[in-house]
């Protein structure tokens, strides 16, 4: 054989070839051969409980067959849209770019959707228990990148606002195929063929094998949280009873497929018309008419922890002025810390907390102002052991996903004083924890 022409033709021109295959591959989403599945391996994680009031980390040494629990204090954020941007290849850049900035940071945990429920090319669920592969593909891809940079996510698994279809597309599923179900959006809480298919959904998504690691996600400890559902409201007060039946048969559920995971309910933290006591602390009369109440629902057995979130400029609305909405959210963030430490004897997390990037008279952003005092209180209440576990960031992205945003999202690194601010978060809270496990 002539070696002279295999070395300077045939092996170059095989080289060509190579390189021009692989980018086919990695660009050409429709590419439908299947190679020999080989799972990735993937770095340790230990899986994430609750001690009362605490979060901690179990982890297992293989040689020693030993277990440590390390305390765990939370300063992350929130990104909608990682699943989203995964399902094509040629976006999921900006997905790891977000979670590897967000590490970078120091930051924890990140909160995203695990639902997209409707019959679009880019839908999770098409029709009841119908799903798009190519999108749970997508998903796949953001727990293992979340695991390759030590991120935990909470995946919600639907959404009671309209966006992404939501529990609006629940009910029209169940009209379509002749099930009677009220013109009450509070329906999603009590129909029964709605309910089977909020259950049909959640089954396949706790029990689902990731297609690139072959990890179930029940086994999988990158999903730090599974919560049922985003910012669960009802129409009228009267509904509350059907909404605390609904968690509770809800959660119970989860756990029933899936032992290693928390489980959390969406709540925004307010507070409901029995209690009288804590309904002054609602941002408006309205909050007390919308069917939830924080320590009720948060009260239910198999709710690991209690979420809250916080939107002064939202909430509050109309000639108040900026030490009001201080106030207020001073007031707001205690009273759930407290509650969480004393009542419900259960971790609280501020899982969105979102604020403005405007700028105030003496110079300071109104983001640092709010945000410094969430974290200042979570600090204090984390050198205490007490219940206040941590907050996540409503919400950050990265370049090219401006169409995601609204008025309190961001780019963090483009916010040098915030970015700073968030950092500093992390290191301290780190700190504590390891104080903690070393002591």
């Amino acid at each position: 054989m002539d070696t002279q022409w295999r070395d300077k033709k045939l092996y170059p021109a095989l080289g060509i070839f190579t390189i021009f295959f692989l980018l086919y591959l990695s660009f050409n989403d429709n590419f439908n051969f299947t190679f020999p599945q080989i799972f990735l391996r993937q770095p340790y994680m230990g899986f994430a409980g609750v001690n009362e009031t605490r979060f901690f980390i179990k982890n297992e040494n293989p040689k020693t067959q030993s277990l440590t629990f390390q305390e765990f204090y939370i300063n992350g954020w929130n990104s909608y849209w990682l699943m989203e941007e995964s399902v094509w290849v040629s976006s999921r850049m900006r997905v790891s770019k977000m979670l590897k900035r967000g590490a970078e940071m120091g930051l924890s945990v990140c909160r995203t959707w695990a639902f997209s429920d409707g019959g679009g090319p880019n839908d999770l669920q098409l029709l009841p228990g119908v799903f798009n592969e190519r999108v749970f593909k997508g998903l796949d891809f953001v727990i293992v990148e979340a695991r390759k940079h030590n991120i935990r996510l909470i995946l919600s698994l639907v959404n009671n606002l309209k966006a992404y279809g939501g529990t609006a597309q629940y009910m029209r599923w169940a009209r379509e195929a002749g099930t009677n179900v009220s013109s009450s959006r509070d329906a999603f809480f009590t129909n029964p063929t709605v309910k089977a298919y909020y259950k049909s959904f959640v089954k396949a998504i706790v029990t689902r094998k990731n297609s690139i690691s072959g990890v179930k996600y029940s086994e999988e400890p990158a999903i730090f949280a599974w919560e049922l559902i985003n910012e669960p409201r009802c129409e009228s007060s009267s509904s509350a009873a059907a909404l605390q039946a609904w968690i509770a048969e809800m959660a119970g559920f989860v756990k029933s497929l899936d032992q290693k995971h928390l489980v959390t309910i969406g709540l925004e933290g307010f507070y409901g018309v029995e209690k009288a006591g804590n309904v002054g602390l609602n941002p408006g009369k309205w909050a007390a008419s919308l069917g939830v109440d924080f320590i009720e629902n948060s009260a239910i057995e198999n709710i690991d922890f209690t979420s809250v979130h916080a939107y002064p400029h939202s909430w509050i609305k109309g000639g108040v002025n900026s030490d009001a909405r201080v106030d207020f959210l001073s007031h707001w963030v205690d009273s759930h810390i407290n509650e969480a430490e004393k009542i419900l004897k259960k971790p609280v997390l501020f899982t969105e907390v979102g604020f403005p990037s405007s700028i105030q008279k003496n110079g300071l952003y109104d983001r640092n102002i709010f945000l410094k005092i969430v974290y200042d209180k979570i600090y204090e209440s984390a050198k205490k052991k007490k219940a206040g576990a941590g907050a996540l960031v409503w919400q950050l992205l990265v370049e090219g996903m401006e169409r995601y945003g609204d008025q309190f999202s961001f780019i963090a690194w483009k916010h040098p004083s915030t970015y700073k601010l968030m950092v500093e978060q992390s290191c301290r809270l780190l700190n504590i924890s390891c104080l903690a496990n070393a002591s």
